[in-house]
């Protein structure tokens, strides 16, 4: 009977540490990365805002894992994406998986010197209270993170190969 007092008032405990340390880290996370393209901005928003083109860049898309509705619509893998705005300098989009997470992206296309264009993508996270989901958000940078930046690194190189 101890034995199981003390199991259930640890649980309670260290479910209460969780909680503190989850409601001391933001309830909004921002993952962002950038990289410069040698063309100029008007090629970036080609394959940018169409959903269609993304095949090109963005690694592990293919005629398999994504199923394109429209230009601006696509199911990728399980997680749905839709692009909400389109202007000359920046592409909205919101990503939402099966179990209803949502994320909202933009890539802003910014026009440097020269023929150089900055393209900044980044993505942001609502999160709930829950301790699991703040802790477990720590790993987001490092995820999604590595992943921008191979994608970015590919478009640069797609782009400037197709020049």
């Amino acid at each position: 009977m101890r034995l199981i007092k003390l199991a259930v008032i640890s649980v309670v405990v260290l479910f209460a540490v969780a909680a503190f340390i989850g409601a001391l880290l933001p309830s909004t996370v921002l993952v962002s990365r950038a990289v410069n393209i040698h063309v100029p901005a008007d090629s970036v928003l080609k394959y940018t805002s169409d959903i269609r083109e993304w095949k090109n860049w963005i690694e592990g898309l293919n005629d398999t894992t994504m199923m394109v509705s429209s230009p601006r619509n696509a199911v990728l893998g399980n997680t749905a994406v839709a692009i909400t705005g389109v202007s000359d300098s920046a592409v909205l989009s919101t990503w939402e998986t099966r179990n209803g997470t949502i994320q909202q992206s933009t890539i802003n296309i910014i026009p440097g010197p020269g023929e150089v264009t900055i393209v900044q993508w980044q993505f942001v996270q609502k999160l709930k209270w829950y301790p699991w989901e703040k802790l477990g958000s720590m790993m987001n940078d490092k995820i999604m993170g590595t992943m921008m930046e191979k994608n970015l690194s590919r478009l640069r190189d797609y782009l400037e190969a197709s020049r």
